[in-house]
């Protein structure tokens, strides 16, 4: 596929809109379809951003021939349906996380892309942002030693009453899915699957986490402490410590524009890429991927495996039960 890639964007909230916006400035790609539940929803996001189609249901972005990758920017809940109804329809796709709601869920997306012979991706930015990727290469290569502690914290207060999405455990409401899935995310890309999961946490009336605190452990000694939060302000920084130094992400470490790293007994280096394109958010990089990714033939990317994303299910599964956060799909026989 050498020509522009054509996306669909299924779903029209802010992060659709993110994400669109950043494609838009991409010279090889195009937005040329857009869907919602509903006609109005649809055309005001196609008016907004100068797509050429807008329809008012999920069936007829994924038949369009036009389209070759659909991008799924619906809320947790809806991503096996949404991501699901693009594959059955023979298309690549690129789905926001939380993948799911559950690893069930996401094992059944996996096999039928695989099935299939179809692109699938989790839209986990963070591991395709070129700062994390040279933190990566750093520690790889041994620069702070053997991992020791992950730290690391996402979180704000809102006013999310109890109708709020945030709050309906039907939509897979709670700080974990929404805002946990980074910092777990963020351990997972350093140490890999954790050997054991503690947690606590405050949950709401409706029974969804609104505070949470996560333990870690790796049978090679390495622990992550990991918070999230919908009630309180947080630096969302994060830490990794070795046993030769440390890299310190002061601030927005899931789409960060430096670090700094501590080697022992050498000043502190600050570490960048170089300033990133003005008025992108950064989501342009995981759209680079997946194009890259989709040309070359592959049917998943190495930045974000899909053996990864079900394993970071697995965690997000196993603080669920920590914790007694329950959806409706854990239910199900």
């Amino acid at each position: 596929m050498s020509r522009t890639v054509r996306w669909g964007v299924l779903a029209t909230g802010g992060i659709a809109a993110s994400f669109t916006a950043d494609v838009q400035s991409m010279p090889d790609a195009e937005v040329v379809a857009v869907a919602s539940r509903t006609d109005a929803s649809a055309k005001a996001f196609a008016d907004r951003f100068g797509i050429g189609r807008a329809y008012g249901s999920w069936a007829e972005l994924v038949a369009d021939d036009t389209v070759d990758i659909v991008y799924v920017a619906t809320p947790h809940s809806a991503h096996r349906e949404a991501a699901g109804l693009a594959l059955e329809a023979g298309k690549h796709v690129l789905c926001e996380k939380a993948f799911t709601l559950d690893t069930r869920q996401a094992e059944e997306l996996v096999a039928l892309a695989r099935e299939r012979g179809l692109f699938l991706m989790e839209a986990m930015w963070t591991y395709c942002n070129p700062v994390i990727r040279r933190m990566t290469e750093l520690v790889r290569d041994g620069a702070i030693g053997e991992i020791r502690t992950v730290q690391a914290d996402f979180g704000f207060a809102g006013d999310f009453g109890p109708g709020h999405r945030l709050r309906d455990p039907a939509l897979g409401g709670g700080a974990l899915l929404d805002l946990g899935v980074y910092p777990v995310s963020f351990a997972h890309l350093l140490l890999g699957e954790p050997d054991r999961v503690q947690a606590d946490a405050l949950l709401s009336p409706e029974g969804v986490d609104l505070n949470t605190g996560m333990l870690l452990g790796w049978d090679s000694g390495a622990t992550a402490l990991l918070s999230c939060s919908i009630v309180g302000h947080h630096p969302t920084a994060a830490t990794v410590i070795g046993t030769a130094g440390r890299i310190d992400f002061p601030h927005s470490f899931f789409y960060p524009e430096r670090f700094v790293l501590h080697r022992a007994g050498a000043e502190p280096e600050e570490i960048t890429t170089g300033p990133g394109p003005q008025g992108l958010t950064g989501l342009q990089y995981e759209a680079a991927e997946v194009m890259r990714a989709v040309r070359a033939g592959e049917s998943e990317s190495p930045l974000v495996p899909l053996d990864g994303s079900l394993a970071v299910m697995r965690t997000l599964d196993a603080v669920r039960d920590r914790i007694g956060v329950r959806y409706a799909v854990d239910g199900r026989d």
